[in-house]
């Protein structure tokens, strides 16, 4: 039974591995180049599935009628995620990310996003996506095109779903163009540009602030990067600090993908039972994981993640419970 949707852009991976960024006008040599399955909704899946286990997550979203479409559903397929929800679009290109990694781990992402924009409200309403979203607990929403959004948000919410939005680049819209999907969500997870560029405030209580004048039960989720992660909302201010991976014997690979596993994680464990204190906390493990692989899709298994649990990091509650 399909507990988890996630909804969004699949993208194949062109990786490019230097040991710095160019300048403008600079040609600098690649040391190495991987082609990997990607795009943020795909990687949240599969970083879900891996905690669930088969058939309990399910992916929305588009691809062309092409052989990188061929090669995604096998993958996810592969990875347990439920692919009936996949459309696939004569017309367009599947997605495609064009990735360099510098040697600290940072990378700057180029993406063709093709296919994904063909995902429309209407579309949600096909008997075999609509029973998805019926059958499930929670919705995970990252970037198909903003009416999608819209349409998907209000559709979980009318369903009594929980609904999780990594705003993303959509963050750039601003407070007034979001409010109608700001609604209709119960988890807001952004990084900290993102929740600048969505509130114009660089401090995360105050941008609660802003966001709550639109929807007061809604929790704020801000990735922290290597300083962790917290949560905002009415009743609380929750931290969790940053994992040490030089603690745990590990060092930062690729950090492409982190926020995903992140995101996927702490749907999963929501799924299982767990406070958001408790979710949090795995999720952040997590995350810290991934940054130690070299793929995009690099989250952990439930089984590896639970291997450094006594490396996680206890979350404190700076107001509230």
């Amino acid at each position: 039974m399909v507990k988890i949707c996630v909804s969004g852009a699949i993208n194949w991976d062109i990786n490019l591995f230097v040991d710095r960024f160019p300048e403008i006008g600079e040609e600098i040599p690649v040391n190495r180049i991987t082609r990997v399955p990607g795009g943020k909704a795909a990687n949240v899946a599969v970083a879900s599935a891996r905690i669930l286990g088969p058939d309990e997550v399910a992916l929305i979203g588009c691809l062309g009628r092409d052989d990188i479409a061929r090669q995604q559903i096998e993958i996810l397929k592969g990875e347990g995620v439920v692919v009936s929800g996949i459309k696939i679009d004569d017309e367009s290109e599947s997605g495609q990310a064009y990735i360099i990694i510098d040697r600290n781990g940072r990378n700057i992402i180029n993406t063709f996003f093709g296919a994904n924009l063909k995902l429309a409200p209407n579309d949600i309403y096909a008997p075999h996506i609509f029973s998805l979203i019926r059958e499930s607990s929670i919705l995970v929403l990252i970037d198909p095109p903003l009416e999608t959004i819209e349409c998907l948000s209000k559709t979980a919410k009318s369903l009594s779903k929980t609904v999780m939005w990594d705003a993303g680049v959509r963050s750039t819209l601003g407070l007034e163009r979001l409010k109608e999907v700001l609604r209709n969500i119960n988890y807001l997870v952004v990084n900290e540009v993102e929740v600048k560029n969505l509130t114009g405030e660089h401090n995360p209580e105050k941008a609660w602030d802003r966001l709550s004048e639109i929807n007061g039960d809604m929790s704020l989720i801000v990735k922290l990067g290597s300083r962790g992660c917290m949560l905002i909302d009415q009743r609380r201010i929750i931290m969790v600090p940053g994992v040490d991976l030089k603690e745990m014997g590990l060092k930062v690979v690729n950090t492409v993908g982190c926020g995903d596993a992140f995101l996927g994680v702490f749907a999963a464990y929501k799924v299982l039972g767990l406070s958001d204190l408790e979710a949090l906390e795995m999720a952040n493990l997590a995350g810290a994981l991934k940054a130690t692989k070299a793929e995009t899709r690099g989250s952990p298994s439930r089984e590896n993640l639970e291997k450094y649990i006594l490396y996680k990091k206890a979350g404190i509650f700076i107001r509230g419970e």
